[in-house]
């Protein structure tokens, strides 16, 4: 479905053929119209986001950015849109299920995150990969993030230094490819709509986390439930078919130096943790950040 001003869909009725380029103009496919109608976006956004406030940022868009006309239409692929960095872990669903092939792997578990990596998404991910007996996804996505996400060129970065030099995951067991999606924030649906994209790609499980896609509200309270998103997951997985990994929360013990499952945690032991929030603080203002939190080399 593409959404297209009232001026533009003025000029195509079914049948019409539109061009549809890359940001650099490089013609990647012709799109058939199908049919033309209105949306009532108000339905749209309580179906999609469950609320129509529009501080959600989805809501905002599809109010405040997105055109009024709706057009349906077939797509001929011509060429993959163009891109001129990190072009080799730009792996589309089937370069993914090769490698997957290529390396052994007979079922592999798919991360999603759209924030940099710190030990315990190291620790989550390798505890995942081992529980399932399965290879890992790093996926990220590096489309248009929620306002104040970090840089994607940044974030890759990051992937690609938790992945280097085999210190964090078996040789072999994990590989990093990028998403070129946008987040809508969506909670429950977008977990739903994150599993069918790496069932796509050949997951044979997804691990979804607390809150997954999920944002705030004006009052800062959330607009999802915390285990809204692994509920309906796991309602449709068989339907799907990815198994859900739920997220698993683990605490830094300080005696142990490590990682540990909350449920594995020693009665009485030193923890600690940092939020994501202060986590993005940290280094929006250049604040030293400890080694047990992030690998030094991120």
């Amino acid at each position: 479905t593409l959404d297209v001003s009232d001026a533009f869909a003025r000029t195509v009725t079914v049948g019409s053929k539109i061009a549809l380029r890359d940001r650099y103009s490089n013609l990647v496919a012709v799109a058939t119209v199908r049919e033309q109608w209105r949306p009532d976006k108000l339905a749209e956004a309580q179906a999609v986001f469950g609320t129509t406030d529009t501080f959600h940022p989805g809501v905002d868009y599809l109010f405040n950015q997105a055109g009024p006309v709706y057009l349906s239409a077939s797509i001929e692929g011509l060429s993959r849109p163009h891109h001129f960095d990190f072009e080799q872990l730009r792996m589309t669903p089937q370069q993914v299920r090769d490698y997957a092939a290529s390396m052994g792997w007979s079922r592999f578990v798919a991360f999603q995150t759209r924030n940099p990596m710190h030990r315990a998404h190291i620790e989550l991910t390798k505890l995942a990969g081992t529980q399932t007996g399965a290879g890992v996804l790093i996926h990220p996505v590096v489309g248009m993030t929620k306002p104040g996400d970090v840089d994607y060129h940044v974030r890759v970065r990051c992937y690609q230094a938790v992945i280097a030099g085999g210190r964090h995951y078996p040789k072999g067991g994990a590989v990093l490819a990028l998403l070129p999606l946008a987040m809508r924030m969506a909670g429950p649906r977008e977990a739903l709509w994150h599993a069918i994209i790496r069932k796509n790609h050949g997951a044979t499980h997804f691990i979804v986390g607390r809150d997954h896609a999920g944002v705030k509200r004006a009052d800062k309270t959330d607009f999802y439930g915390p285990y809204d998103a692994q509920n309906l997951v796991a309602k449709y997985s068989k339907e799907i078919g990815i198994e859900l990994v739920r997220f698993q929360m683990v605490q830094y013990v300080v005696a142990q130096d490590r990682y540990l499952p909350a449920d594995k945690v020693p009665k009485g032991a030193e923890t600690r943790s940092i939020s994501g929030t202060q986590f993005r603080k940290m280094m929006a203002t250049g604040e030293e950040i400890p080694a047990w939190f992030s690998d030094p080399d991120v």
